[in-house]
């Protein structure tokens, strides 16, 4: 997908052209993905945590009808979500709170968290601050990350996470430091001859089962799971 000033899906649009980080392929997946099995578990309020264009939230709004707490510290990104929010269908279960996650107290649990977070903490910045703050690590280090989620998450709750495959190591040791538990890993793959880039996961403050598997981009399930969401 090629950066551009929208991207339109089958019953939302999102508008893009005040954040930095666009709607892409993978990030789709993951919507998709955690869509498709947020209907298994009793889930009725959801918490997007550095919530960019609202796409997640977007993506689990129209297959559901649970209420989505999104937070966003970038003020041109909490701005665009604003109005992708209010554009849509589920306007009045959807809300944007401007603000850092450490410092986010709904007075209330979640029984999904959801975030793909800063990752690229050991790669070269970029000279645009907007993007270093949507891709970096330097607003949110995974620990803070981690204390916020289990301080908001409600027992018995789960956790949908997008990372870079090369940071799994790093990002299975803060799961365990955490006392988490992955559920399900899920590796994202460009084709069958590419390696994994990305990994997606579900976590749980116990541990029950882990299912590994993976997706490859346009294959049977890929496609499946966005029929819904692309034109």
């Amino acid at each position: 997908m090629m950066p551009n000033t929208y991207f339109r899906f089958r019953q939302f649009t999102v508008h893009q052209e005040k954040t930095a980080m666009k709607v892409c392929t993978d990030a789709c997946l993951f919507g998709a993905w955690i869509s498709s099995e947020i209907n298994n578990w009793k889930v009725q309020r959801v918490l997007d945590i550095g919530t960019g264009t609202g796409l997640l939230s977007l993506m689990i709004a129209q297959v559901s009808d649970v209420t989505i707490d999104a937070v966003e510290i970038d003020d041109n990104a909490y701005a665009q979500a604003v109005g992708n929010f209010a554009a849509s269908p589920w306007k009045e279960r959807l809300i944007v709170h401007h603000c850092a996650i450490q410092q986010y107290d709904p007075g209330y649990k979640y029984d999904l968290i959801i975030s793909n977070p800063p990752f690229y903490a050991q790669s070269l910045r970029s000279s645009d601050s907007k993007k270093n703050m949507a891709m970096h690590s330097s607003h949110l280090e995974a620990s803070e990350l981690f204390a916020s989620i289990k301080r908001l998450m409600a027992p018995g709750g789960g956790i949908a996470l997008l990372s870079p495959y090369n940071r799994v190591n790093a990002m299975e040791k803060v799961i365990r430091d955490n006392q988490l538990f992955v559920e399900q890993k899920v590796a994202v793959n460009q084709t069958e001859k590419h390696p994994p880039f990305r990994c997606m996961y579900i976590l749980r403050n116990a541990f029950s089962r882990l299912e590994e598997r993976k997706i490859t981009l346009n294959d049977e399930e890929f496609s499946a799971l966005l029929k819904s969401y692309y034109l």
